[in-house]
């Protein structure tokens, strides 16, 4: 192959096989992809008679065989970029083919027959036998066809002319598809179509909602995303279970199929995934996505999903995130296929670790923790100690003759990032929450995780992108110990602006009592989103709103709110609550006695039930509906206007204000007339109220922090601390409730009319009911 030559050579190069200049500098940005090009044009011209001449039709080929094709099996390109030389492989259906075929056998040497006949290499399809073929597949369509005209499904006749002639170019073959349709049905006329869309622009707003509605775990939703599942089926082109040979940058040995055989063999193909949570802190938002996606990956593939607990690190996992972690899994609709922890296999993992050792690819190392840190380690000086020394050490390890730091197993491989020789086990004298006092030394994630995921047969490890540094890692151990090795996939972590997820800055925030615990409202802990009111169904539908981006994503939390909201909107039924009540005082009530009215839970829905209010001469609205120095636009009550009373169909006017000793008003008395009557003015607002009413305490929660990424606030005195929003908490200790939500259970919901969302709290008691405000009823910009 040639040697390398300046980018303005390549683009001329590039340029030459018949990419055009745009294509050609988009593909110099590409390192990878620019020297496997430049690799195989200089290939190419070494078989061709004029070197210098390279059609556009091969030139196309070549391109699409440099980005189609996957890393281990370039070594065996310059036999396809023979074939394409000599046209035997003349379209990318062929290459398509021959690549597929050379990713299931990607040693040398390779069986040309066996590569020829499973590519069709040599197969030349003529013009005459796709215009053959077409005009067959729309004879026996014919009828059909001439019924529906053009909104007949074009691509099923493609499929057919395809299924008949395999090796024929697409292009060749659609454009005399669509030549022979315009020979029998005529021109495709769009106008009719505009029409009907332009009519489809002036549905009214319950037609569009009734015509485009689906269900979202079990939701109405305006959305065609059912659920994460769904998305992930769309987005994503996974490798099939047991070829995993077919995932780029995946390392091949002369083993591999055979472990893939036997790994086939074992789960009957199914795809297997994984959840493996540190059993360290409580899960957050970010862990949402992570678990929508590998059970509901699983979930979309008929597969199954294992909830393991990466258990290796006994200092600091405690039973109640054991138990918090699997808690949430099944909160948000997920039932693991087996609970597993890593302890689960000390054993096992301790005896591949001696293997490790006895080929030389693992050794026993005194240097310090501090020389261990960062990227630029220097090589150890035992690193070429004699085998059996590290085993005996080794033993010593494992039996408590060495202090904490003294000693470590350092593994013979460079990771991603170039960082040399990772740890595989460290000394921690610590008791382990499963395996009691068996153990003082533990294995590391990097050596640990690989030889579960190999041991569950797990088909697709999927990981956030922080552990693509791992990845190589990954690959060299289980090949190192010839064992089934999986593919890791990595994809872009979810962040949100305006919180902190990181365990050890919670844990602050607790120590200093700027939250209470890990499920204090204002986290994006899932226990306080849980806590809060968030219904599960919401946070799943956010993560599949995002999707899977292999960059990292950092939103902004109005965009799960509205995704709260979208739910709640449907789920959660009608109450009047009044956080700061008002009393007033009607002097002409209409009734000789309180009346209690039947109120139904959702405007409209008389199926969905109704719940009993009380009204009577008193009532309490809203202290911010009544204003005496109201603004040219407020629409409730003021001393000069009157107001209506919803449910009620009652007007009420002021006629007296009484005042306490700051000359606020206590109490107004008006009187009421009912909208009906004649000369009663249609009042400009309702409001809502409450009488007789249950009292109950309502927490207000604000962002909990006043800038977008606290953590950038490394500079400031105390950090993250000093951005602390003072007003993130406002409590509202007599409020008034209507019946609404007698009975109501912790977590119920409700949605307070003109309020906003609630959730009851834990806190609540027999005498008093406590309600979190979940969101607002839109989106406020104020919320600060």
């Amino acid at each position: 192959m040639a040697v390398s030559i300046d980018n303005e050579k390549r683009l001329a190069l590039f340029q030459s096989i018949g990419l055009n200049e745009q294509k050609a500098r988009e593909t110099l940005k590409n390192h990878d992809i620019t020297h496997l090009l430049e690799a195989t044009i200089n290939e190419a011209k070494t078989n061709l008679p004029n070197e210098n001449q390279i059609s556009k039709s091969i030139g196309n080929l070549l391109y699409t065989l440099s980005t189609k094709s996957k890393q281990q099996i370039h070594h065996l390109h310059k036999h396809l970029i023979k074939y394409i030389c000599e046209e035997k492989i003349k379209n990318e259906q062929q290459l398509t083919a021959a690549i597929d075929y050379l990713l299931t056998n990607p040693t040398e040497p390779i069986d040309q027959k066996a590569l020829e006949q499973c590519a069709g290499i040599g197969v030349i399809v003529t013009s005459d036998d796709i215009k053959r073929v077409v005009r067959e597949v729309i004879e026996q369509n014919k009828t059909k066809l001439l019924e529906q005209g053009h909104d007949y499904p074009i691509s099923t006749l493609l499929n057919e002319g395809r299924r008949r002639l395999k090796w024929a170019d697409g292009k060749s073959l659609k454009d005399k598809m669509d030549a022979e349709l315009l020979n029998l049905l005529g021109p495709n006329d769009r106008s009719s179509k505009n029409t009907t869309k332009k009519q489809n622009n002036v549905l009214s707003s319950t037609e569009k909602s009734k015509s485009s509605s689906t269900t979202i775990n079990g939701v109405e939703n305006n959305t065609k995303i059912h659920s994460f599942a769904d998305l992930v089926g769309e987005a994503l082109n996974f490798h099939k279970p047991g070829e995993n040979y077919k995932t780029e940058g995946y390392v091949m040995t002369p083993k591999t199929f055979d472990l893939m055989r036997e790994h086939l063999k074992k789960t009957g193909g199914q795809v297997i995934t994984r959840f493996p949570p540190e059993p360290n802190g409580i899960l957050h938002i970010g862990h949402a996505k992570a678990i929508n996606f590998n059970f509901g990956y699983a979930k979309l593939n008929n597969g199954i999903c294992y909830l393991r607990y990466d258990d290796t690190n006994p200092e600091k996992e405690e039973e109640k995130f054991f138990t918090g972690i699997l808690d949430i899994v099944k909160w948000l609709g997920y039932e693991p296929y087996k609970v597993t922890h890593a302890s689960d296999h000390f054993d096992q993992l301790y005896e591949w670790a001696k293997e490790l050792i006895r080929r030389d690819l693992a050794y026993v190392c005194h240097q310090k923790g501090e020389e261990l840190k960062g990227h630029n380690v220097p090589e150890s000086p035992w690193r070429y100690r004699p085998i059996q020394e590290s085993l005996q050490l080794f033993e010593d390890m494992k039996h408590g003759k060495f202090a904490e730091g003294e000693a470590t197993l350092r593994m013979k491989c460079v990771m991603e990032d170039g960082k040399l020789d990772p740890v595989a086990y460290r000394i921690k004298y610590a008791h382990h929450a499963k395996s009691g006092d068996k153990w003082c030394i533990y294995p590391t994630y990097d050596y640990t995780h690989c030889l579960n995921d190999s041991i569950e047969n797990i088909t697709h490890s999927l990981c956030t992108k922080e552990f693509q540094s791992r990845r190589s890692s990954y690959y060299w151990l289980c090949n190192a110990l010839d064992l089934y090795c999986p593919v890791q996939w990595e994809y872009g972590r979810l962040n949100l602006e305006y919180t902190v997820v990181s365990k050890r800055k919670i844990v602050k925030l607790i120590e200093n009592n700027v939250v209470r615990d890990w499920d204090d409202p204002r986290l994006y802990t899932l226990t306080a989103l849980r806590r809060r009111g968030f219904p599960p169904e919401a946070i799943n539908l956010f993560c599949a709103r995002i999707g899977v981006t292999m960059s990292q994503t950092t939103l902004h939390p109005d965009m799960l709110d509205a995704c709260v909201r979208e739910v709640l909107n449907i789920t959660a039924p009608r109450v009047m609550v009044v956080l700061e009540p008002l009393k007033v005082t009607i002097t002409n009530y209409p009734y000789e006695k309180m009346q209690e009215l039947s109120v139904l839970n959702y405007p409209g829905e008389e199926s969905r039930g109704s719940h009993t209010i009380k009204f009577d001469s008193i009532i309490y609205i809203e202290k911010s509906d009544f204003s005496e120095n109201p603004t040219k636009d407020f629409k409730r009550l003021t001393p000069n206007q009157s107001c209506g009373l919803k449910h009620v169909a009652l007007v009420i006017t002021v006629q007296d204000i009484i005042r306490d000793s700051n000359n606020e008003p206590i109490e107004l008395k008006v009187k009421c007339e009912k909208v009906t009557d004649e000369g009663v003015v249609k009042p400009k607002g309702f409001i809502h109220w409450v009488s007789h009413p249950n009292k109950c305490e309502v927490r207000i929660y604000k962002r909990l922090f006043l800038h977008s990424n606290p953590e950038d606030r490394k500079q400031v005195p105390d950090g993250f601390l000093s951005d602390i929003n003072l007003n993130s908490l406002t409590i509202n200790s007599n409020a008034f409730a209507d019946d609404g939500i007698k009975n109501a259970k912790v977590l119920d919901k409700f949605q307070f009319e003109r309020v906003g969302y609630f959730s009851v709290d834990s806190d609540t008691t027999n005498e008093k009911y406590v309600f979190n405000r979940t969101v607002t009823l839109k989106e406020d910009k104020r919320i600060l």
